[in-house]
């Protein structure tokens, strides 16, 4: 980049993003993060608060927004951008179909996406998966196997949704793969496909995200198609997808670099840099077709950690091995992604030494709850 130093609106400055502002500040990029939590951002405003983001963007003079890892705030940083007439990837409209399930279900339909089967309604069948319209990493959302717990699903998910509204799915049963990509000029680029283990105790959580995809049969053309269908034509996608015996099923698509650390997964085993890429298309800059190919490199695992119920004592491990959270932290049993204590990265040169290295670090890891 050249001329004036670019300022770029981070939405929150968590684990989740901290690849996209290491990105911005490589790049010479000036960076100001939004965060609810005192302390952890350049200012202490949610990235779900519109009207405070919009501020916070009019008094620095930012040049454009990024909402890396976390769904509401891409629809926020679409809508402050337009506001300021600021260049973005999203337009208000695209962003606000891409945090809103409802919205997806049908444009998924109309564009003839595979997909389970939904409802607004009642159960499509059963086991049946009930979640808030609006919200992301498992919130509100429960698995029912019969009519019994139904209606306190369904009211646990509209409590939980910023609409008031729930969406009912059926239970898609497979293999479930992250079809990580990028559009440019209207044409979709898959990076990377990795497969998604969950914890097993709680649902829909990834535990493990592993490069490359054992089986992906079909998920990338079904990946390529929703992106499509929800008219993503710029910037990052995250596709999750469950490769069924009767083909690939999307699950959801978001306007964003992944959550779990997946850019970083990314640009270790294929050398496309999502990151870099998601802050070039914030500020109006143009990507380089180039960057979007893959060149695979290496196989990769990632493994997040989980702490006992309590307040954290010690987090303590070898080199490599990183924790969200410091001595104090009170932990809850796993139920949503923001609950996970930390995380460990490798890679190797295959998948099953990737697995190996993971675990073998995993297993001298100690966290310590009282």
């Amino acid at each position: 980049m050249t001329g004036a130093r670019p300022t770029l609106v981070v939405l929150g400055g968590g684990p989740a993003q901290e690849h996209a502002i290491g990105a911005a500040q490589t790049l010479g990029v000036r960076t100001f993060v939004c965060d609810s939590e005192p302390g952890v951002g350049d200012v202490t405003v949610s990235s779900e608060d519109t009207e405070g983001v919009l501020r916070v963007a009019a008094e620095v003079g930012a040049d454009g927004l990024i909402a890396p890892g976390t769904d509401w705030p891409v629809r926020v940083a679409a809508e402050v951008a337009a506001t300021l007439g600021l260049p973005h990837p999203l337009t208000p409209d695209v962003a606000r179909r891409a945090t809103d399930k409802i919205a997806q279900r049908q444009a998924f339909t109309a564009a003839g996406v595979p997909q389970p089967d939904w409802s607004t309604e009642q159960p499509p069948g059963y086991p049946c998966v009930v979640k808030a319209a609006d919200r992301q990493g498992q919130r509100a959302m429960t698995v029912v196997e019969g009519s019994a717990g139904l209606a306190a699903a369904v009211e646990r998910a509209r409590a939980g949704s910023r609409s008031g509204r729930a969406i009912l799915e059926r239970l898609a049963v497979g293999g479930e793969v992250t079809v990580n990509g990028f559009c440019r000029n209207g044409t979709h680029h898959v990076a990377a496909i990795t497969d998604r283990e969950h914890f097993p105790a709680a649902f829909g959580v990834a535990r493990c995200h592993i490069y490359p995809a054992a089986d992906p049969d079909g998920a990338e053309a079904a990946a390529s198609a929703a992106v499509a269908a929800v008219g993503i034509t710029e910037g990052p996608t995250y596709v999750q997808v469950v490769v069924t015996p009767d083909g690939p099923q999307v699950m959801e698509v978001a306007a964003r670099l992944g959550g779990g650390h997946d850019s970083e997964l990314i640009r270790l085993t294929t050398g496309v840099d999502l990151a870099r890429c998601a802050v070039e298309a914030a500020l109006g800059k143009p990507v380089a077709e180039a960057a979007l190919q893959p060149h695979p490199q290496a196989a990769g695992a990632i493994q997040f950690l989980q702490a006992r119920p309590g307040t954290l004592a010690l987090a303590d491990g070898p080199p490599g091995v990183r924790f969200y959270h410091a001595p104090g932290h009170v932990y809850g049993e796993l139920a949503i992604a923001t609950d996970r204590a930390g995380y460990v990265l490798c890679t190797a040169p295959t998948r099953e030494e990737a697995l190996q290295s993971v675990r073998t670090l995993v297993a001298k890891v100690r966290i310590d709850t009282r």
